[in-house]
């Protein structure tokens, strides 16, 4: 598995297409919340498999939130989503950021966990789905 750093304008087609797959088709985001228009100024990370293929996606705003991490269903479990969040807290770190927050949903919390996020505040429910605010501390 390789994960590197992606450009919107010219890996923006093949990570809309995982994230396609994952939030509107899987998880039936509406599309008019998946695409909010920040894509081209975020860092972005992309995963591929062995054989090229590209497997999984996510994002880091000028914030310092993460989002948009997907990956596909079939390459679940396997350290696609550890690589990418990686990726991503690096970036983070080259930007001079102290700390870095995401929106987790509520079923995913443990995975983040063990990447050092710690929940905090109430679950709210974001695009029809339960969710909790994390951060990590750099």
């Amino acid at each position: 598995m390789l994960v590197r750093e992606a450009l919107w304008r010219l890996d923006g087609p093949t990570m809309a297409m995982i994230r396609r797959r994952v939030f509107v088709d899987e998880q039936r985001v509406p599309e008019s919340l998946e695409w909010d228009g920040l894509d081209p100024q975020c860092q972005h990370a992309i995963a591929f498999n062995d054989e090229g293929e590209a497997i999984g996606t996510g994002r880091l705003l000028p914030d310092g939130h993460i989002g948009r991490v997907a990956v596909l269903v079939d390459w679940r479990g396997r350290g696609a989503g550890v690589a990418i969040m990686r990726q991503l807290m690096a970036s983070a770190r080259t930007r001079g950021l102290s700390s870095i927050k995401l929106n987790a949903q509520s079923q995913v919390l443990g995975f983040y966990e063990a990447l050092g996020f710690v929940a905090f505040g109430d679950e709210f429910m974001e695009a029809g789905i339960p969710h909790r605010a994390m951060r990590l501390e750099l």
